[in-house]
């Protein structure tokens, strides 16, 4: 830290307790002067010498018969006082970072100018802050952390902007000459951290832990000048902010604290870097997090609806977690945002979001599939409504959506079968894969209808692709719809009046069915009375080859073996 020492007398200031003090000297004092709490008795020659003020006040105090003078707004106070006082006596006193800015002002409402005395206390300090204090980097940092008590002389001598200045002109070199010392320990990083390091070269972030230590509107006014300069990278901007977010707002947030938090979070959020989703630079956890923090602290609504838009454009990015911090109301809009960024991308950028955008598109709907199935606390309407925002690209396949069908299913036995019907409309039952469509066929929470279209079209799909092929059954010929749903009809009809199954029993009896590239697979006898009755082809010559299996069996056998086909062949 630079210093600066004036005067070379000792000092002769004492005091007789807490609140007085006295200059001490062959001659009495013969001036009092009174400043907040504390009572000085000094001499007026060397106070006249110095300050132009010092001389109207001694007038004022003349005719009016008292050597009394009672100074109540000094900025600095009796602290400041005290050093121009000694200034003015040829004591040495120490100018630092710490209490430059207090003795700046006050020798400014002293009036201690050139025309007083040459050499005098504002023309040294001028002298030590342009030399000193401003090509020191902490000691620019320190000086503009006590500008804030002396407002608005500070600010009306132009010290915050000078320090500002200061600051954010260091801030803007190029990190490969920086020779003075700064804070880089990085208690705070964490998985939210923007800017990558090495740890042999200084990091173009190495400023944000000195500056993350000032007061809010201080911070606000340092990135602003950095920002404006257009030379400073956004990702450290955005760090910076991450940083002081880390610094400064609590855990907990308590009431009598949410004044403050709140201003704190809408000017982090006025300084966020945003220009697109290609150039949106802090990460979607961070603005989650501070998202959650705008609700609890109370922001104004522009700013939550700011804070949206910005987490819409790094959707992509979101983890599960991270959703399931905020109520489904909130996800909801924020999903609705992305929907509609992406709505709005022009046809001149269509190729480009599309060979962008895809994967951002298919991130977000893996992603809303897996918080549908995280999320106990949803309910039918807002899980059907916030799937429904899902744009049909985001999902090609639908196995995240069936899970979270089957999770919501398991939640909730009461459904009924209107909702159960509701549920399972999201989903198309053609876009599951192999494994889903098994899983399916054999699940009991289903509705009947449900596994009908999942057995009918991996039949057809079986027919027209390579068995096992998920990449060729994207590219199957669609199934005819009609001819499955008549089915389906035929099939819910029957099986209301003769198969008559419980649930239980549902997943109890199996038998061998041909389909697959792996070999036999079992399939539950609903699924297998509903396949056989779609696909009654299929289902013969799987008979064809059971009889051929069983050729040693005992006539008992072949006859119950007979027996049981024509049974199973007469479902209708």
């Amino acid at each position: 830290m630079k210093f600066m020492k004036l005067g070379s007398k000792p000092d002769t200031f004492e005091s007789d307790d807490k609140f007085h003090k006295y200059a001490v000297s062959d001659l009495d004092s013969d001036v009092t002067v009174i400043v907040g709490e504390f009572t000085f008795y000094l001499h007026k020659f060397p106070l006249l010498s110095k300050s132009n003020r010092m001389q109207r006040l001694v007038s004022q105090a003349s005719e009016e018969n008292t050597n009394d003078i009672t100074i109540s707004d000094i900025p600095g106070g009796h602290k400041a006082f005290e050093i121009c006082a000694k200034f003015c006596y040829g004591i040495t006193v120490t100018l630092n970072a710490y209490n430059i800015t207090a003795v700046r002002c006050a020798a400014e409402y002293l009036e201690m100018t050139e025309d007083v005395d040459r050499g005098n206390l504002i023309y040294k300090i001028e002298v030590f802050l342009n030399s000193g204090i401003f090509r020191s980097w902490k000691d620019s940092i320190i000086m503009l952390q006590t500008t804030k008590s002396l407002l608005p002389w500070s600010e009306d001598l132009k010290l915050v902007a000078r320090c500002i200045d200061s600051v954010s002109a260091k801030i803007l070199v190029n990190p490969e000459t920086i020779t003075w010392s700064y804070t880089h320990n990085r208690k705070l990083s964490g998985p939210d951290k923007i800017v990558e390091r090495d740890e042999n070269v200084i990091p173009k972030d190495w400023w944000v832990e000195d500056v993350c230590e000032l007061e809010i509107d201080l911070f606000k006014k340092v990135l602003r000048a950095v920002k404006s300069s257009g030379r400073m990278n956004n990702g450290v901007i955005s760090e910076a902010l991450r940083y002081y977010v880390a610094r400064w707002l609590p855990e907990s947030i308590e009431s009598e604290a949410a004044s403050s938090n709140k201003h704190l979070v809408e000017t982090v959020v006025s300084l966020l870097p945003r220009v697109n989703r290609a150039m949106s630079y802090s990460t979607c956890s961070f603005l989650l997090k501070l998202l959650k923090v705008s609700f609890l602290v109370g922001v104004d609504e522009t700013v939550k609806e700011d804070l949206v838009d910005n987490v819409g454009l790094k959707l992509h990015e979101a983890s599960v977690k991270d959703l399931l911090i905020h109520e489904v109301e909130l996800v909801h809009r924020i999903v609705d945002r992305f929907v509609a960024d992406e709505k709005r991308v022009s046809e001149d950028d269509r190729y480009k979001e599309f060979v962008l955008g895809n994967g951002v598109l298919l991130s977000v709907g893996r992603l809303i599939d897996a918080y549908l199935a995280s999320n106990r606390d949803l309910t039918l309407s807002s899980f059907v409504d916030l799937s429904d925002l899902i744009p049909e690209a985001a999902r090609p396949i639908h196995d995240g959506l069936y899970k979270a069908i089957d999770t919501f299913l398991k939640e909730h036995p009461e459904l009924t079968k209107s909702e159960k019907k509701r549920l399972c409309g999201l989903m198309d039952v053609r876009k599951l894969t192999s494994e889903a469509s098994a899983h399916a066929a054999q699940n009991e929470r289903l509705p009947l209808r449900v596994v009908v279209q999942v057995l009918y079209f991996e039949q057809l799909r079986a027919n027209h692709s390579p068995v096992g092929s998920v990449a060729a059954s994207s590219h199957s010929p669609i199934p005819p719809v009609k001819k499955a749903e008549e089915s389906i009809v035929v099939v819910e009809e029957e099986a209301a009046k003769k198969v008559g199954l419980s649930k239980k029993s549902r997943g109890s009896k199996s038998t061998r069915s041909g389909g697959g590239a792996g070999g036999p697979q079992l399939m539950p006898s609903r699924s297998r009375r509903i396949f056989e009755k779609i696909w009654p082809g299929k289902g013969e010559s799987n008979k064809s080859s059971e009889v051929s299996s069983g050729s040693s069996q005992s006539p008992q056998a072949k006859s119950s073996s007979s027996s049981s086909r024509r049974r199973r062949h007469s479902i209708s």
